[in-house]
C-alpha cells in the first residue's frame, strides 16, 4: 500500500506551528529587561508615595504590566497563538482585580481589629 502526498505526516519544513521555534534577539531581551527595571523602580516609588486607596490599584497595575512583559517576551507567548497570550493576560488581570477588590474592604474592619501588644 503506497502513501499519497496528502497522507504524508507534516514535517517542520512544512510550516507546522508546533514545531517552529522563535529566537528573540538580545536587543529585544535587553529592552524588555530595562522596561522591567523601570517598572520595578516605579513599584518602589509607588510604595513610598501615599495615594490613599489607590496605592493598591497602582501597584497591581504595575504588577500586571511586569507580568505581561515576562509572559509575552521571556516565555515567548508573543509569538505563540494570540489566544494563549490573551487568556493568560486576562487571568492576570482577573487575579489582580480580585485581590484589589478584597483589599479595598480592609479599611472597614480596622476599628474591629485589636492591636497586638
Amino acid at each position: 500500500m503506497s502513501h499519497s502526498e496528502s497522507e504524508k505526516p507534516a514535517s517542520p519544513a512544512d510550516g507546522d506551528p508546533l514545531d517552529a521555534h522563535h529566537v528573540v534577539s538580545p536587543k529585544n531581551l535587553l529592552g524588555v529587561y530595562v522596561l522591567l527595571l523601570i517598572f520595578t523602580v516605579i513599584t518602589v516609588g509607588v510604595s513610598r508615595i501615599d495615594l490613599g486607596n489607590y496605592n493598591i490599584m497602582v501597584a497591581l497595575a504595575v504588577a500586571v504590566v511586569k507580568g505581561s512583559l515576562v509572559l509575552l517576551y521571556f516565555m515567548h507567548l508573543r509569538w505563540d497563538s494570540p489566544f494563549n497570550a490573551l487568556a493568560i493576560i486576562a487571568a492576570l488581570l482577573f487575579v489582580c482585580l480580585f485581590i484589589g477588590l478584597a483589599l479595598l474592604d480592609t479599611n472597614a474592619y480596622q476599628s474591629i481589629i485589636k492591636p497586638v501588644p
